[in-house]
């Protein structure tokens, strides 16, 4: 985090774990920075960061907030950006803090827990794994955040949306399907879970999933399997597919970055995120 701004009037009600800070980009390694700034900044005031506390069922759980004090005046729509399964760190702050640029307030909850952040691929297996083996856990971690995002009073608690990377993109759908109360849902490659029995009738958001051409974690069949599901429920629907696309393309300085790819994925959700919010 950068400098830190000090002072309560630089949190809007927000109950912070730690004092505001105004987002250092150049803190960020190079290959996000040039993501960072091909967002559009709204204006001139700063983005600010701080971690938030809140609890799961006895589970300290540590989140990221972004937000930009120049639209604190009154409520904003909200989107809360769920990690891959590297946890709470410089990717999905990353894309909080390019959302925050576009004048949302950004999220991002802590599926994990306060202090559990993968070290390597094999930590981030073992965690994950977790989660996809228990989804009423996984959809419940989410849920804490969700109603700790909806419950500050800078939130427009009837325009929040939820978009995830990954481990964070299954998390987004699971969630939507307990009918949580999202305006929408954008799965970015994750592994999609076909239901049988179903349960997208339950699904309140539109949805958009947004995936890699050429990824093995979500082969075609399951994505048919989901659309189906979501054609069949009448759910507000939509797929992007990126040609030559692998699994885990939007994550800079990753092997598997494909950095057009990345570039409609991020126009194609924030222009969701305009519809919707």
């Amino acid at each position: 985090m950068g400098d830190t701004t000090g002072g309560t009037e630089q949190r809007p009600g927000f109950p912070t774990s730690g004092p505001a800070a105004q987002v250092a980009i150049d803190d960020f390694v190079p290959e996000w920075r040039e993501i960072i700034e091909t967002a559009p900044d709204v204006s001139g005031s700063p983005v600010l960061e701080a971690p938030v506390r809140y609890d799961h069922e006895g589970t300290a759980c540590e989140g990221y907030l972004a937000w930009k004090p120049a639209y604190t005046h009154k409520p904003r729509p909200a989107v809360m950006l769920v990690h891959d399964w590297m946890g709470v760190g410089p990717n999905i702050r990353a894309r909080a803090v390019m959302a925050a640029r576009l004048g949302y307030l950004a999220f991002a909850p802590d599926v994990y827990g306060a202090g559990v952040r993968p070290r390597n691929a094999q930590d981030a297996s073992a965690q994950a794994a977790g989660f996809y083996a228990d989804l009423d856990l996984f959809r419940g971690r989410l849920q804490a955040g969700l109603d700790w995002l909806s419950a500050q009073p800078g939130v427009h608690g009837a325009r929040i949306a939820a978009a995830g990377y990954c481990f964070g993109g299954t998390g987004v759908l699971e969630l939507a399907r307990t009918g949580a109360d999202l305006r929408g849902v954008a799965p970015i490659h994750g592994r999609l879970l076909p239901h049988d029995p179903s349960d997208a009738d339950r699904i309140r958001a539109a949805v958009l999933i947004l995936a890699g051409g050429d990824d093995p974690v979500c082969p075609d069949q399951d994505v048919l399997a989901v659309v189906n599901e979501l054609r069949d429920a009448g759910v507000d629907w939509e797929l992007d597919m990126y040609g030559g696309a692998p699994h885990a393309y939007t994550i800079a300085g990753a092997p598997s970055f494909r950095a057009e790819a990345d570039r409609r994925t991020w126009l194609s959700l924030t222009d969701f995120l305009s519809r919707v919010l």
